[in-house]
């Protein structure tokens, strides 16, 4: 397209500037208005000293300062680097330390997190961290250098209009870093340019046949790649964006109805609470004209559900941080929405099922889904190892998920390849809690496990061999794991204190049997 990401918020302000842009729980902006804010904030991140080509650590909930900071960054050519609300020094740490990031925004306060309690030890451990830039802070706090809504709060001079425009990227530097979920450690980093992730963006919304008139609700996770790719997508089609930092199904269903939302972006666990409401009949959502759900299997009984209660067309998706994106289209049946996650998005993308000897195999033939084009990532950051993993000889990325690609061109996914849980879309690396747990001194060996759950998809259990003589509780391992800075996410739901833990041939946790004994147990307890 030959466009940078912080230039769509100009053109989208130069065609019309009155049309309302950004809805939240603290402003209504303009096109202009989200413009002015968004320079302001450029300018005083440029005063800070944060220069082109810089690595910023953004993690921020779904508030508006998520938006101008991502494309106050975007202007002056420095690269957010995607953090979820509840990353904690485990994460931060070591993302900052990946990307030499040299400044980090972050709240003073959210929910039950406590930022500042181990602002200091993230900054302790990373020279390159220079400033660290606190958002809603009703106080003064010395763990933060600066106050984001100072830095917005001088009108912008013509000097600081041409610094911004002196560090104008190009499409090809990197636009933002996104974290991927591991399967044997912490996450990696997934640099994407302003081309590959515009590619994404453009296609992405022609299959949903987005247009300027419609309204975008958003409730998952700003610090996710789904909510990101339609908040650039918003810039660029022109769609306004409602924000919400809630996920209650009442403030969902008053949000769709006080703002005639027409898109909601979701996963499939959070329709299936909005439509389990039983105050949903109190709501118009009449509005609701597509509703998009990917990282969760979509069955029948939900796209019946939501065609009949909220007479929205279903859209199922397919994506990753790294670039491969697929989705049913607006004109799909049902069984193609519901067997399948569509064809890819993009035109130029190449989409093939390898088998273990990374040959390609022929339609209706099950295998590791792989992908390359122009919407697909380079390379994980620093990472040559992985990247030698992930990419065959010929430039396909490997996603670690058996698939398959039936005649018509559309996409099954029948599995995984990486050891990765899925809890509500969440990717949950099964090595990182295992490697949490080993570190306390009475246990003796842990294997984690992804069990089923209604709700989520798949919850955290697990099995621990405790060392002999020793007695713990699951709530002083949580305590233990909270003090070594894991997030709510690597929080084991359920432990299992076992003698022996089952082994493969290869002396290998038996993570087979565990799932089987977990499903024993499950049905059980019902």
């Amino acid at each position: 397209m030959g466009l940078t990401i912080g230039e769509l918020i100009d053109r989208a302000a130069a065609v019309e500037p009155t049309k309302i842009a950004l809805i939240s729980d603290s402003v209504r902006l303009t096109r202009a208005e989200l413009l002015r804010y968004v320079n302001r904030l450029a300018a005083g991140l440029l005063r800070l000293g944060i220069q082109k080509g810089d690595a910023v650590l953004l993690q921020l909930p779904n508030w508006a300062e998520f938006v101008y900071s991502y494309f106050a960054l975007q202007k002056i050519g420095a690269a957010p680097v995607l953090l979820i609300s509840g990353y904690r020094r485990a994460e931060v740490d070591h993302l900052c330390r990946l990307t030499e990031a040299t400044a980090w925004i972050v709240p003073r306060a959210y929910r039950k997190m406590d930022y500042p309690s181990w602002v200091g030890a993230v900054r302790e451990t990373n020279p390159s961290l220079k400033q660290v830039i606190s958002v809603r802070a009703r106080d003064e706090d010395k763990n933060f250098t600066a106050r984001l809504e100072e830095l917005m709060a001088s009108p912008l001079d013509a000097d600081a209009e041409s610094q911004i425009v002196a560090r104008h990227p190009q499409p090809t530097d990197v636009a933002h870093i996104l974290p991927s979920g591991g399967t044997t450690g912490l996450p990696k980093a997934i640099p994407r340019t302003h081309e590959d992730y515009l590619c994404n963006v453009k296609f992405l919304h022609d299959a949903g046949a987005m247009s300027n008139d419609d309204v975008c609700l958003l409730a998952v996770p700003v610090g996710h790649n789904l909510a990101l790719l339609n908040v650039v997508g918003a810039a660029l089609v022109g769609y306004q964006i409602v924000l919400l930092d809630s996920t209650r199904p009442e403030d969902l269903c008053r949000a769709i109805q006080a703002e005639r939302v027409t898109y909601f972006p979701t996963v499939p666990s959070l329709l299936k609470r909005i439509l389990e409401f039983e105050g949903i009949g109190v709501y118009d959502l009449r509005s609701l004209e597509k509703i998009s759900a990917g990282g969760e299997p979509t069955t029948p009984d939900l796209v019946e559900r939501v065609r009949q209660r909220l007479h929205a067309a279903y859209i199922t998706e397919f994506g990753m941080s790294e670039g491969p994106l697929c989705r049913t289209r607006l004109d799909d049946d049902l069984k193609t929405v519901c067997g399948s996650v569509g064809k890819p998005i993009c035109p130029e993308d190449e989409f093939r099922i390898l088998d273990d000897a990374g040959r390609t195999l022929p339609p209706e033939n099950d295998g590791e889904l792989a992908a390359r084009g122009p919407g697909i990532f380079a390379g994980y950051l620093k990472n040559p190892g992985e990247n030698q993993r992930a990419f065959t000889a010929d430039g396909f990325f490997r996603t670690g998920d058996l698939a398959r690609i039936d005649r018509c061109g559309n996409i099954t996914i029948t599995g995984r390849i990486k050891d990765v849980i899925n809890r509500g879309g969440e990717k949950i690396s099964p090595a990182q809690v295992e490697k949490l747990l080993l570190a306390h001194p009475d246990i003796a060996d842990a294997a984690v496990i992804g069990m089923p759950d209604r709700a989520l998809g798949e919850r955290v259990c697990a099995y621990l061999r405790l060392v002999v003589g020793k007695k713990t509780t699951p709530a002083e391992i949580l305590a233990f794991l909270t003090a070594q800075g894991a997030s709510k996410l690597l929080l084991p739901e359920r432990f299992e204190f076992v003698v022996v833990l089952p082994l493969t041939e290869a002396e290998k946790h038996d993570k087979k049997a565990l799932r089987q004994d977990i499903q024993r147990k499950l049905e059980r307890d019902k």
